[in-house]
C-alpha cells in the first residue's frame, strides 16, 4: 500500500532545477531567491553570537531577544503591538506553513486557495490528509484580479482555512485592504482560519509595505500570518521564518514546534535581530534592484512578438505566456538545454498558470540583460 507521502508529486519546478545543475553557463530565473549573498552586519551579528557560545538549546518559540525585535518591528511597520505569545520563530517559512497546517488540519479537512499560489502550501495540507481547493486569479493587461464571491462559494462545512499570499508567488497579486476586510468578515462569520502569507511583504513597489491582516485582525481573530527571512534580508539559506497565530495558542505552537525541530539555532536568530534593527537601508536598496530588474524584464520580453506579459506589483517575479507554449514544463526543460536559462513552468502553481511561466528578477541587471537576449532568440525560433 502506497503511503500519503509516496503519493506526493515532486515539483516540476524542482525538475526543470536539477537539470540545470550540470548545465554549464545556465542563469538560474527559477528558485525564489536573488544573487545576492546575506548582507555583512547580519553574517557578523551571528558569527559573534557563534564565537560567544550560543550553541545551546533554545526556547521553542525562539529567543527572547528575536521575539522582542519581531515585536517591534511589527509595529513600526503596522502601528500595531503584537502580544510576545502570540509569536514565534521557526526553522524556516516552509516550517511555519507546516505547523499551522499541523495545528489546523485534520483529515478530510479542506484549505481553500488563492491561487496560482507556491505549489508546497498545497503538498503541506495534503500530508496532512487535507485537501487543496484552488480558486484561480484572474489575469490580464491590469495585472491579476481576485474574484470573492469565488474564493467564498469554496467554502464548505470541511474548510478549516482560507490560504493566500500577498503579495503572491508566483503572480505579485497584492490583497488590498477592502477585499482583505471582506476575507476577515467571512471567516469570522463562518469561523474558518486565515492563513495569510506574508514573505513578500517588503517586495512592493508603490508603498514601503503591502497591506497586512496585522493591521485590521484582532488578537482572538482566527488569523495566522507567516513570514520568513529569506526574501527581503538575503537569508534564504538560513532557514528562519515566523508565526504570528491567534490569542490562546501559545501552548501548542510551543508543542509543535517540540516535536518539529525543538527550535532554532540561537546563534542564527542573533543574526535576525540584527536584520530586523539595522536591515532596512538593505531592505531599501534591495527593494529598488527588483524594482530595476522588473522594468528591464517585462520591458524585454513585452517587446517580444508572441510574448504576453501579465505586469506584477510585487514580490519578485513576472509571469508570462508565449503563442503556441501549450506545454510549459517541456517549454523550460528546453530553455535549460537551448538557452541555458532556468525558468518556473506555471503548471507548478496551478490555478489557471498551465499556460505561463514564472521568470526570477532578483538578480543583478547585467545577467538579466543576457537571460533575456538568450530567451529572445529561443523565444524567436520556439516551436513545439
Amino acid at each position: 500500500m502506497r503511503t500519503r507521502i509516496e503519493e506526493l508529486e515532486d515539483s516540476p519546478i524542482v525538475d526543470v532545477w536539477r537539470m540545470g545543475f550540470d548545465t554549464p553557463d545556465v542563469i538560474g530565473l527559477w528558485a525564489g531567491e536573488g544573487d545576492l549573498p546575506t548582507p555583512a552586519f547580519i553574517c557578523d551579528a551571528a558569527a559573534a553570537a557563534l564565537a560567544a557560545g550560543q550553541t545551546f538549546y533554545t526556547a521553542n518559540r525562539g529567543i527572547p531577544e528575536l521575539r522582542s525585535a519581531l515585536a517591534d518591528y511589527m509595529a513600526m511597520l503596522y502601528g500595531v503591538r503584537i502580544a510576545d505569545a502570540r509569536i514565534a520563530v521557526t526553522s524556516s517559512g516552509m516550517n511555519a506553513v507546516m505547523v499551522a497546517a499541523q495545528a489546523l488540519i485534520e483529515p478530510g479537512d479542506n484549505v481553500v486557495m488563492v491561487a496560482p499560489s507556491w505549489p508546497n502550501i498545497a503538498r503541506a495540507v495534503e500530508i496532512m490528509g487535507g485537501e487543496a481547493r484552488m480558486v484561480p486569479l484572474a489575469s490580464g493587461n491590469a495585472g491579476w484580479r481576485l474574484d470573492l464571491d469565488a474564493l467564498f462559494a469554496q467554502c464548505d462545512g470541511r474548510t478549516r482555512a482560507i490560504y493566500y499570499a500577498s503579495p503572491g508567488n508566483p503572480t505579485g497579486w497584492v490583497l488590498e485592504r477592502p477585499q482583505a476586510e471582506a476575507v476577515l468578515a467571512f471567516a469570522r462569520t463562518r469561523n474558518i482560519a486565515i492563513l495569510a502569507d506574508e514573505v513578500y511583504h517588503r517586495i512592493i513597489y508603490d508603498r514601503p509595505v503591502a497591506p497586512s491582516m496585522l493591521e485590521i485582525a484582532r488578537p482572538d481573530d482566527p488569523v495566522w500570518v507567516l513570514n520568513s527571512f529569506s526574501k527581503a534580508w538575503a537569508m534564504t539559506g538560513w532557514r528562519l521564518g515566523w508565526a504570528v497565530y491567534p490569542a490562546g495558542q501559545a501552548h501548542n505552537i510551543e508543542k509543535l514546534v517540540q516535536f518539529n525541530t525543538s527550535g532554532g539555532p540561537g546563534f542564527l536568530q542573533m543574526g535576525a535581530v540584527a536584520a530586523l534593527r539595522d536591515g532596512e537601508p538593505f531592505v531599501r536598496e534591495f527593494v529598488a534592484r527588483c524594482r530595476a530588474g522588473r522594468d528591464l524584464v517585462e520591458g524585454r520580453l513585452g517587446a517580444l512578438p508572441r510574448v504576453r506579459v501579465t505586469p506584477s506589483q510585487a514580490a519578485f517575479y513576472t509571469m508570462f505566456a508565449v503563442d503556441g507554449m501549450a506545454d510549459t514544463l517541456g517549454f523550460c526543460k528546453r530553455a535549460v538545454r537551448e538557452a541555458r536559462v532556468g525558468l518556473a513552468p506555471g503548471m507548478a502553481f496551478g490555478g489557471g498558470a498551465d499556460g505561463q511561466i514564472r521568470l526570477c528578477y532578483a538578480r543583478s541587471l547585467a545577467s538579466l540583460e543576457t537571460a533575456m537576449d538568450r530567451l529572445a532568440e529561443f523565444i524567436g525560433s520556439y516551436r513545439e
